[in-house]
């Protein structure tokens, strides 16, 4: 059986565009900083976030741990958002990574505001440990792909930076943000000293994301990033796809926007799903069944050629991707309806 696949938009497959674009890669020994590719991505990469300088990595998890490691020393700690994928989904690497603590401030949606972190800042107390850093994520995956307001973004910033506090922006799906709003990433990334966003997510890319910052943050994370066993070598050949899906898969991701919204509408009116269309913003849609456990909605779908993923709690995932077509969504939606 062939299947409709939303559980995530990091199932997606190279196009055909995508893999010429790979056979025809100029690569080099990356760990040498010799591979043409993976220099010329970073160097675009830092132009569209307006940082220094930029660094390819393997997984968005390796670049959101390569933020915290090099901001912090041990015995620090990280706010995060309560349901942010740092904490939930990174395997308690902060802990083990950078013998950091992470504190989690529950946000509206997965969005904080400056009011809500001000009362977690430590004082200087040498029995307390240092904050050191503030994490965000943009959109937030568990909230259903919700889009931090550029105001709440740009408070805590103004506040971190007279505390003394380094900021970093898990952009993973930033451009599925952007495809909605048409803020910039620059505009963004502008209030972080650090930005990491996936490549393999809804641009469409096999393999890699990217951690942008000044050139000596980012030196650090290349050293950081040899030690974790991340120096991909000829590199460039993933690069490459990550410069043709900039360069073509940006502008389309309002696509999926849209199939989400579409999708997540239809089902709200299926007696039994719960669903906050107002969450309905991005390519997730996070819902939830009164009627049935998860798992037996997830295992009647799969019977009928579509998987979806389990979410957080009680909830049930599908997100929207390049390989997800129009009439895909349709018989997605006809297939809920008839289970």
């Amino acid at each position: 059986m062939s299947y409709i696949d939303i559980r995530s938009d990091t199932v997606t497959k190279p196009s055909k565009a995508m893999l010429e674009a790979m056979m025809n890669a100029c690569v080099g020994d990356d760990v040498f900083s010799e591979d043409e590719s993976v220099n010329e991505l970073q160097r675009k990469c830092a132009e569209i976030t307006g940082k220094e300088d930029a660094l390819f990595v393997t997984s968005g998890v390796m670049g959101n741990q390569l933020a915290i490691k090099c901001h912090t020393v041990p015995g620090d700690e990280v706010i995060v958002e309560s349901e942010s994928h740092i904490l939930n989904y990174e395997t308690a690497a902060p802990s083990v990574i950078s013998n950091v603590q992470l504190l989690p401030v529950q946000g509206n949606s997965g969005i904080l505001y400056s009011e809500d972190i001000k009362k977690y800042i430590r004082s200087k107390e040498y029995y307390f440990p240092v904050t050191k850093l503030i994490c965000l994520e943009n959109t937030h995956n568990r909230a259903g792909g919700v889009i931090l307001p550029l105001e709440s973004i740009r408070d805590i910033s103004e506040f971190a930076k007279k505390n003394g506090i380094k900021t970093h922006l898990d952009g993973a799906r930033i451009f599925n943000a952007y495809a909605e709003t048409k803020i910039s990433v620059k505009d963004y990334s502008e209030h972080f000293d650090s930005v990491s966003f996936c490549f393999s997510k809804g641009l469409g890319c096999p393999v890699g994301s990217v951690l942008c910052g000044n050139r000596g943050f980012i030196e650090m994370a290349r050293k950081w990033r040899k030690i974790l066993g991340g120096g991909m070598r000829q590199s460039g050949f993933l690069a490459a796809a990550a410069i043709y899906a900039l360069d073509n898969n940006v502008e389309r991701l309002k696509e999926d926007n849209d199939k989400a919204k579409y999708f997540g509408t239809e089902i709200s009116r299926i007696s039994g799903i719960q669903i906050d269309l107002k969450s309905l913003q991005t390519n997730i849609v996070i819902f939830s069944s009164s009627k049935y456990p998860k798992e037996v909605i997830m295992n009647n779908l799969r019977e009928k050629g579509i998987l979806i993923s389990s979410g957080s709690y009680d909830n049930l995932r599908a997100v929207f991707h390049l390989d997800v077509t129009s009439a895909d969504v349709e018989k997605a939606v006809e297939t809920m309806k008839s289970i």
